[in-house]
């Protein structure tokens, strides 16, 4: 027996999942930031490219991220019996996470032409993963949008950064720098 659940439903379900993903993509978000940090020696040595934005611009727009992101994912986790439901949420989860290992990569190991490869895989899950959100909740493929965006502009960023520090930075744990003069 089919039975179609009410539109009061379909809000309290969505609801439901938004309360839970919102604060779990947050989380992971928080979380990765935690494994890597632009307050170090060496990115701070590092030659900054013209389209670097102003640092506090990526703790806004990465919470807006997460908010939509956790809403896109809430949209298409309420659409039970949608086809294709788990594989959307499946592969999506795995880009996220891939994304947010970039910040690891690339503050804590200090690795920019691997942390590039990072967000190039990732980008590429994400053009993957989209059209899969998208035909379970159109909606949700389009909250996902500034998310693409912004993952194509931190691979342009990533390959400025290598492109003004060809040598990589000065990664010595410490921080210091010997030159020696003959």
């Amino acid at each position: 027996m089919n039975v179609l659940a009410s539109p009061a439903q379909l809000r309290a379900s969505f609801l439901r999942w938004a309360l839970f993903m919102v604060p779990l993509v947050l989380l992971v978000g928080i979380a990765a930031g935690q494994l890597g940090s632009p307050d170090t020696t060496w990115f701070a040595g590092l030659e900054k490219p013209a389209i670097y934005p102003p640092p506090v611009t990526f703790g806004i727009v990465w919470f807006v991220l997460f908010v939509l992101i956790g809403l896109a994912m809430a949209k298409v986790a309420s659409a039970w019996g949608a086809a294709g439901r788990g594989l959307a949420l499946g592969l999506f989860a795995v880009q996220f996470l891939l994304t947010q290992s970039w910040t690891a990569v690339f503050f804590g190991m200090q690795d920019m032409v691997a942390a590039l490869y990072v967000i190039g895989a990732s980008g590429a899950l994400l053009l993957l993963a989209l059209p899969l959100v998208w035909r379970v909740r159109r909606v949700a493929g389009l909250l996902l949008l500034p998310y693409l965006a912004w993952v194509c502009f931190a691979g342009a960023l990533n390959y400025a950064f290598i492109v003004a520090n060809p040598d990589g930075g000065n990664r010595d744990a410490d921080g210091a720098e010997t030159r020696v003069a003959l």
